[in-house]
């Protein structure tokens, strides 16, 4: 079977060149946008959200060098000075989103190695193979609650509660409370602050009452874990609220774009639809493939240059904030060949940078792997003729700098 498409899956838009990153007419066409920067700046200066400069590294050699430099740093001390600065300079407020408190994607060695190390026997292989099999009962009952022969939502029906529902169990999060985070979380990922702050501030509150709970009546859950630490070790309490921060909005928001994303390529051709179905061993390693042709991650989080560094023949200047474009780099076709076509059949796939590289590299990565394969090997095998229900370039992206989810995805679930 030929389960190939070429030029983004037969989806090529006339890209406008003078089209810069994060502007207005950017988000409808990211990835030929970014193809364009990656060949004519690699090393390329703009702006987020209007008020903050930044430098976007987008060649797969520079990225993964980037995603490992020293001199990138992540602390958050570092970082949050420089975005105060850019956000005064534009009139607008200081205070930045909880995502910046101390945690271990904001830290660097060797305090990013202690807080990793607290959590990372929770995240082994073992640990989450001992999930599978609860990830499959939630993902066949909410597949249960899914409509045939008629149009869905993908995102509201699967791709948003399944692992929201798993890092909430993990965490202690209730169930009855799931919505509400979603819609706190979806306002953290924006680049406005007047969406952004009062999100983050209600997360805030909400994480402090569920803290408080859990130290009065702890359960089985990481949340608790965290709490009673060990007598060596411990999280103080401005880690352990950025800690929580990170486990639910990165815990679920990147699974929830992973499994879209998977989604709506293999359903954009109903070939390759069904020749996954009556071939589910193929189906990790089409995935694999999506991630690399449009990653569910835009760029990797904020880093600082603690010092000069040079990319290419471009200096960037100490103090300035630096993104590494993984949609790009995993487009790169000094890394890959014949990179902009999606090719199901690809034996490099996993190379793409999606969960990062380096000390950085996701340590969640294994159970968003777990929940994309369980929720597309389910979908398949229930509803093999299942199509998407409009146009993709009617979708609408999700505009942040970081993620690169889409807001729905409405899909027509046919048994046949």
């Amino acid at each position: 079977m030929d389960a190939q498409h070429h030029d983004n899956g037969g989806l090529a838009m006339q890209t406008d060149t003078q089209v810069r990153l994060f502007e207005e007419d950017y988000w409808q066409q990211a990835l030929e946008v970014g193809d364009q920067v990656r060949a004519s700046e690699p090393v390329h200066r703009t702006q987020v959200g209007g008020y903050l400069p930044v430098w976007v590294i987008s060649r797969h050699v520079d990225a993964r060098r980037a995603l490992t430099d020293p001199h990138l740093s992540k602390d958050a001390r570092l970082i949050r000075p420089v975005m105060e600065r850019h956000l005064r300079a534009a009139g607008l407020p200081t205070e930045l989103s909880g995502m910046f408190r101390p945690h271990m994607l904001f830290q660097d060695q060797p305090a990013h190695g202690r807080l990793r190390r607290l959590l990372a026997d929770k995240f082994t292989r073992t640990r989450i193979e001992q999930l599978r099999p609860r990830v499959l009962d939630l993902t066949r009952e909410l597949i249960d609650a899914l409509p045939a022969d008629e149009p869905f939502d993908l995102v509201a029906g699967l791709a948003f509660p399944l692992p929201l529902t798993v890092i909430g169990e993990l965490t202690g999060v209730a169930t009855k409370d799931h919505e509400q985070l979603r819609g706190w979380t979806a306002a953290l990922m924006e680049d406005d602050p007047a969406r952004l702050l009062p999100a983050s501030r209600a997360m805030e509150d909400y994480f402090v009452g569920l803290i408080r709970s859990k130290r009065v009546r702890p359960g089985d859950d990481l949340l608790s874990a965290l709490l009673q630490g060990s007598d060596s070790d411990r999280l103080d309490d401005a880690e352990l609220m950025g800690t929580i921060f990170l486990m639910i909005v990165a815990g679920h928001e990147t699974s929830t774009n992973a499994i879209t994303k998977a989604a709506r390529w293999l359903m954009s051709d109903t070939r390759v639809w069904r020749h996954l179905a009556d071939n589910p061993h193929k189906i990790p390693q089409a995935i694999e493939e999506v991630w690399r042709v449009d990653s569910p991650v835009r760029m990797a989080t904020h880093r600082v240059t603690a010092a000069p560094v040079v990319y290419g023949s471009v200096e960037i200047p100490a103090g300035e904030i630096v993104l590494v474009s993984l949609m790009s780099a995993n487009r790169d076709p000094e890394a890959f060949r014949a990179p902009t076509v999606f090719d199901i059949e690809r034996r490099d796939a996993r190379r793409h940078l999606s969960f990062g590289y380096g000390m950085h590299h996701c340590l969640g990565a294994p159970l968003g792997r777990m929940e994309a394969e369980i929720a597309l090997g389910e979908l398949i095998a229930r509803f093999p003729g299942a199509r998407l229900a409009v146009e993709p370039q009617r979708l609408r992206p999700q505009r942040s700098a970081i993620m690169a989810g889409i807001e729905e995805l409405p899909v027509l679930g046919s048994r046949r």
